[in-house]
């Protein structure tokens, strides 16, 4: 596979009764296995759902910088606004990241008993003085939850397990979004948007951008643009896919580089399971692969933990996301 395919999904909405349903199922998978990503059109969400929650996130970062650090997360509240080069998982080993974001959680009330089982869960922080900014999120929220429904029921069939094993686990999850703001990036300047990584998450799923800038690994060592056509989305298996599938979906390492002169903004949706979910093989592994099984919620507290640069990685620490053949100017 010399690109990122572009694979209509419709049928998976049809039903099962769709006699197209097989033929995309093989499609996705061929993608899942070879490189990891692909281009969906026939999701389903409306363009104008899409086009709100970006002029949202313009919105979002146009304001001054006293408002925004108003709101700036916290190690408590792993929720708010991201200054730019706040994190940065280099270590101090290269340039900070060239972006700022916005954090965002699976919303649940303050006294939901389900915080009482894992703390990362809870109410998110909604950026001040930003009109209808909760209501827009999650209404673009809620259509990406049923396209990641569609992804990971196709991903049931082609991996012939149960139906449910994957949907099931997706019930209270621990999705997350990222909003970001990239900044041009001067094309002397050493640094990513975001340095070259693999997503921890099961699936990611991203709006097109206009801008460009996101790059994809292929299995050679080249770096491709991730091309996607208007009004569809790049979606991208995760580490836990991986994992539950034994080593035959792929995560594939990508990375993002901003020289285009424009700003440009992101909003990845990031598809978790439950925090009591262990994502172990669901099938023999392939040859080769060999990884320890993950528990959703302690590896989320370790992404968190770790995201910050006075606090390393141990022993306890999962090794999702790890770059292990890193190329040069990769990092971890």
């Amino acid at each position: 596979m010399q690109d990122i395919p572009v694979i209509d999904i419709s049928a998976l909405r049809a039903g099962g009764e769709d006699p197209d349903r097989q033929e995309c199922v093989s499609r996705i998978m061929t993608a899942c296995t070879e490189i990891g990503f692909l281009s969906i059109a026939g999701h389903g969400v409306l363009p104008e759902t899409t086009d709100r929650m970006r002029d949202l996130v313009r919105r979002i970062f146009d304001v001054d910088e006293a408002q925004k650090w108003a709101g700036a997360i916290t190690r408590e509240n792993y929720r708010g606004y991201i200054p730019l080069g706040f994190f940065t998982p280099n270590d101090g080993s290269g340039a900070p990241d060239l972006y700022e974001g916005y954090k965002l959680h699976h919303e649940v009330d303050a006294d939901d008993p389900i915080r009482l089982d894992c703390a990362l869960y809870g109410p998110n922080r909604w950026p001040d003085g930003i009109a209808d900014a909760r209501r827009i999120t999650l209404d673009y929220w809620r259509a990406l939850d049923g396209v990641a429904r569609d992804l990971l029921s196709a991903l049931e069939q082609a991996l012939d397990i149960a139906p449910g094993a994957l949907c099931g686990c997706f019930e209270t999850p621990m999705t997350n979004m990222t909003l970001l703001h990239y900044p041009p990036q001067p094309p002397r300047r050493a640094g990513y948007g975001i340095h070259p990584h693999k997503d921890t998450d099961a699936l990611t799923i991203i709006a097109h951008d206009p801008v460009g800038g996101l790059e994809v690994q292929m299995p050679d060592g080249r770096w491709i643009a991730a091309a996607c056509p208007p009004g569809d989305f790049i979606v991208n298996i995760g580490d836990m896919l991986e994992l539950w599938s034994g080593g035959r979906l792929v995560s594939t390492p990508h990375r993002v580089i901003n020289t285009s002169g424009k700003e440009r903004y992101s909003f990845p949706y990031f598809a978790v399971p439950r925090h009591d979910v262990v994502v172990a093989p669901l099938m023999a592994p392939v040859a080769g692969f060999d990884r320890p099984p993950v528990h959703t919620g302690h590896w989320s507290r370790e992404i968190w933990r770790t995201n910050w640069p006075d606090e390393a990685a141990d022993a306890n620490t999962p090794e999702l996301g790890t770059l292990h053949d890193r190329a040069e100017g990769q990092g971890a």
